[in-house]
């Protein structure tokens, strides 16, 4: 028997190429922000640190000149928008937390621009392009999900989206979806079929994520080529294909791999409880054996 109860939001997701310019890049994210509220969406999401290019393809310290303070400038203008529109919004931040202290942060804000609350990115990279852990300090705020007037939501960022550790306590601790904004793509050496298991990859592990708790899961990536400052690798071309899926790991919308795109897509909530009444995966969970999950490794 299904569960008939209703509670459908329209969700929108910007997916854009960046600049060098802080203030041509918060323009154009506030024109889709606008046009999607016009459109009905009630949430939109942005990919992470969408302020500026990927500064992280290099180690230098002149790039700390890139965060803000939470609060600050960065909410200050984010909140307006939220108010102006009435729309919850997922925006991600180089926070600047004290003075040698960073974050990578999510700030979630609630319709009327107030800050709802505000996620720590938990897994750092520190990979050929994607130094993160020379400017973050892994988050110290755990996996606690976020409330607002449209549900409640398992925000995380980007690298912790292959993690299924993270999305399990986020659903454990009553998110209705799963969030993740995203800076992620292929070298441009790499060979076609080697880019296509990246990218497939990408997507499955987050299907897998809605299927195994239950929830939806939106992931919103950056576009676009982004050349290596240092000129020692040939940069990073951004796969886009942001996605929204549903609770069974279906997908509802996807965004195109090389272009800028904004769109709007319905969610309806409600289809989680019918299908953990049909999957009962958290009722047949062995919590009892699940003891070694907390070791580095175990042989």
């Amino acid at each position: 028997m299904e569960h008939n109860e209703s509670h459908i939001i329209s969700a929108g997701i910007i997916q854009h190429y960046f600049s060098q310019d802080i203030e041509t890049n918060r323009s154009r994210n506030e024109q889709s922000i606008v046009t999607l509220a016009e459109e009905g969406a009630k949430l939109i999401v942005l990919s992470e640190l969408h302020d500026s290019l990927y500064f992280c393809q290099t180690e230098n310290v002149d790039n700390f000149d890139l965060a803000f303070p939470i609060p600050g400038d960065f909410t200050a203008f984010y909140g307006r928008i939220a108010r102006e529109n009435d729309v919850v919004i997922v925006a991600s931040t180089f926070e600047k937390r004290a003075r040698g202290l960073y974050h990578n942060t999510a700030v979630v804000f609630e319709r009327d621009g107030s800050i709802a609350g505000i996620y720590r990115k938990m897994h750092i990279p520190d990979d050929p392009g994607f130094y993160e852990k020379f400017y973050f300090t892994p988050g110290d705020l755990g996996f606690e999900p976020i409330e607002t007037s449209i549900g409640t939501l398992g925000v995380l960022v980007c690298w912790d989206q292959w993690y299924p550790e993270a999305a399990r306590l986020m659903a454990m601790k009553g998110a209705d979806i799963l969030i993740y904004p995203t800076a992620i793509g292929w070298n441009p050496d790499d060979a076609i079929d080697e880019k296509r298991r990246q990218r497939d990859a990408w997507v499955t592990i987050q299907r897998a994520h809605a299927i195994s708790n239950g929830i939806p899961v939106i992931s919103v990536n950056r576009v676009g080529y982004e050349e290596d400052p240092s000129g020692q690798t040939s940069g990073i071309d951004f796969w886009g294909s942001s996605f929204i899926a549903g609770p069974q790991g279906e997908i509802l919308t996807e965004c195109p791999d090389s272009e800028a795109d904004d769109r709007v897509c319905e969610i309806n909530l409600s289809r989680s409880e019918n299908v953990r009444r049909w999957w009962p995966f958290l009722r047949d969970r062995r919590i009892d054996a699940y003891g070694d999950l907390i070791l580095r490794y175990r042989r």
